[in-house]
């Protein structure tokens, strides 16, 4: 019994002299390895918006004048009068992108005209080549660093089929458009 409790004493000795030894060894062999790095992030804007440059701003031949208009960097203004079918009131001004990054419309969101509207006025939003006249999503079109795109609204008084939809009475009608732009992958 006494030689088996030597033994175990002898065994745990050794056990512990080992698992003394294998944490030098471990800290004699460990190595910490360090990365440093300075990183310079250079100047960015994202900045899509309209042209607020007069010139960018342009009636159509034979449009209504409005009875009053504003344009700043993100939002047109309009109001017009329109007498009678065959009345429009059209103007193109200009979507820039000036920031450092490429933007993509991604959505265009049109109001809706009612019924009885759309049987003597129509509204169509012009971006670039292709007419708008209902909310349009899923769009991908690039609008690159540097560059614009016009963009023409046209409001117009149309002769309904049956004279008994023309508007008994003046009617105001709001139109909103919006043109949602993201980061250009």
């Amino acid at each position: 019994m006494k030689k088996q409790k030597n033994f175990q004493l002898a065994t745990i000795a050794v056990l512990v002299f080992a698992v003394l030894f294998m944490a030098i060894g471990f800290a004699a062999y460990s190595e910490t390895l360090k990365i440093n790095g300075t990183v310079n992030v250079a100047k960015s804007k994202w900045s899509v918006h309209f042209s607020t440059v007069a010139s960018d701003y342009q009636l159509a031949d034979g449009s209504t004048e409005a009875t009053s208009h504003s344009v700043s960097e993100t939002q047109v203004n309009f109001a017009t009068r329109l007498e009678k079918p065959g009345d429009h009131h059209t103007f193109t001004l200009k979507v820039v992108n000036d920031g450092t990054f490429a933007a993509a419309l991604k959505s265009i969101d049109l109001s809706a005209l009612t019924e009885a509207e759309q049987k003597y006025l129509t509204y169509t939003l012009t971006y670039g080549d292709d007419a708008y006249t209902v909310s349009t999503s899923g769009l991908n079109v690039a609008l690159p660093v540097g560059n614009s795109t016009p963009v023409m609204i046209d409001v117009t008084y149309i002769q309904p089929t049956n004279p008994a939809d023309l508007p008994a009475e003046e009617v105001t009608v709001n139109l909103s458009a919006q043109l949602n732009y993201e980061q250009a992958n």
